[in-house]
């Protein structure tokens, strides 16, 4: 990777990251918080919490198609401006209603898709990968750091000044993206980074991808409708106040971060994906039953919090590898896209149907919807095929390349699954297994033909 890629990836890694810090520390706070505002209620309080991921989810998609014509740091900085105005709103609002509208105006700012595709943009086909996987690991530390933070910042400056907070953060994304981040040419379409939306159908046709969406969806709706909870529960229980309670999740958050390490060593390098896979939705699922059973005990309350965190853990490093292994080689960015969309959706569901089903059966009626999810996704679990290990590979093809030639013998080398040309281009779409799969050989034949 040279040194301008390096510099994009931990740029864009980072503008990612300090949105996400300020959205991910509420949720340890917010449902006590809300309860002091006025007209505030349990369906209305979910539905805070979890209205940005409606808006965020609605909007990935068209804010990426909108990056290809206006410009990928322009579609930045809105969103960020759009996100900063929706923290202002939801700092200043004393009511419930004015958060809702605050939350929604920050799950407009939905930046993901575009940041994404401008690191495509600054990044060459061979190390386009280990930039997207500097940006994965930005967003699963901001999580465990939010987590920890959340009820520390509360403690020194309120709720309120979390979303001050974010409005600040925001500004720093902005400084970073216009005097950072590299200036890219041209949008260019990246098949491997962005939705193409001739793409779509073919996507949402295929029942592999559909089983990892409402895993992604499942997986959030359960932690948004949890916090709903949990903090009260651990109160309650174990006599801890909301501005301490990181006494509770930093040990559990270490202990998750221990678990998917072999986790995904195990699944990626011994290839025993399925098994992981299903251990890591067994462990969500008993959590959310013990829960409903007995999270009035101190111990069915820990042992929840850890299995919890465990899977979720595992599943947000396992998820998008399976993606990219399901994708068809020419769609992986519609596929992605659809996944990521699915994320935000389940979180809106999580806090709005969670805020309901609290309102209507109490701490049981999270509970009993946070089960059901994960009962479902467990029986899809067990039910999936056996994930191949197969990745994306892009090759630069030459110009007077012979397109059917070229896919003949690529299709005839060790490791080829699937060869798709996108002519317009100028990229062979690969799909291979990296153990036998040759790229020297496959560049070199791509640019002798």
């Amino acid at each position: 990777m040279t040194s301008k890629e390096r510099l994009s990836a931990l740029s864009l890694a980072a503008v990612f990251s300090v949105r996400l810090l300020g959205l991910f520390m509420i949720y340890p706070v917010f449902a006590a918080y809300a309860g002091h505002l006025r007209g505030a209620s349990t369906a209305l309080t979910g539905l805070a919490l979890g209205i940005y991921g409606l808006t965020q989810g609605l909007l990935q998609i068209p804010f990426g198609l909108m990056s290809d014509r206006i410009g990928r740091k322009t579609m930045i900085v809105a969103g960020l401006l759009i996100f900063a105005a929706g923290s202002a709103v939801a700092a200043l609002a004393t009511s419930i209603v004015g958060v809702v509208i605050g939350r929604a105006l920050q799950g407009g700012g939905a930046v993901g898709s575009v940041v994404l595709a401008l690191v495509a943009d600054l990044t060459s086909e061979e190390h386009r990968t280990s930039a997207m996987a500097m940006v994965g690991i930005t967003i699963g530390m901001s999580f465990v750091v939010a987590l920890v933070a959340g009820p520390l910042m509360a403690g020194l400056i309120g709720v309120a000044g979390i979303f001050w907070l974010m409005v600040g953060l925001a500004v720093v994304g902005i400084l970073i993206t216009l005097f950072v981040v590299p200036h890219p040419g041209a949008p260019h379409r990246h098949r491997d980074a962005e939705a193409v939306p001739a793409m779509l159908g073919r996507v949402l046709a295929n029942h592999d991808l559909l089983r990892l969406d409402y895993g992604i969806f499942a997986l959030h709706a359960m932690l948004t409708a949890t916090f709903l909870v949990m903090p009260h529960l651990l109160h309650q229980v174990l006599s801890v106040s909301s501005h301490k309670q990181w006494y509770v999740y930093l040990p559990v958050l270490l202990l998750s971060v221990i678990v998917m390490v072999p986790s995904i060593i195990i699944a990626e390098k011994y290839r025993r994906m399925k098994m992981v896979f299903v251990s890591a939705v067994m462990a969500l699922a008993a959590s959310q039953l013990l829960l409903l059973s007995g999270a009035g005990n101190a111990i069915v309350l820990i042992l929840s919090l850890a299995l919890f965190f465990s899977g979720f853990n595992v599943m947000e490093a396992s998820l998008p590898s399976l993606i990219t292994k399901a994708a068809p080689p020419d769609a992986k960015g519609t596929a992605t896209g659809v996944y990521s969309s699915s994320q935000f959706l389940g979180i809106f569901l999580g806090g709005a149907v969670g805020g309901w089903a609290q309102q209507a059966g109490g701490d049981a009626g999270v509970f009993e919807l946070t089960s059901a999810l994960a009962v479902i996704w467990l029986i899809i679990a067990v039910t999936m095929k056996r994930p191949n290990y197969l990745t994306t590979r892009l090759l630069r093809l030459s110009q007077a390349a012979d397109t059917d030639t070229l896919v003949r013998k690529l299709r005839g080398m060790p490791g080829v699954s699937e060869v798709v040309v996108v002519r317009e281009e100028g990229l062979a779409y690969l799909k291979v297994d990296s153990k036998v799969f040759d790229a020297a050989a496959a560049e070199a034949l791509a640019g002798a033909a």
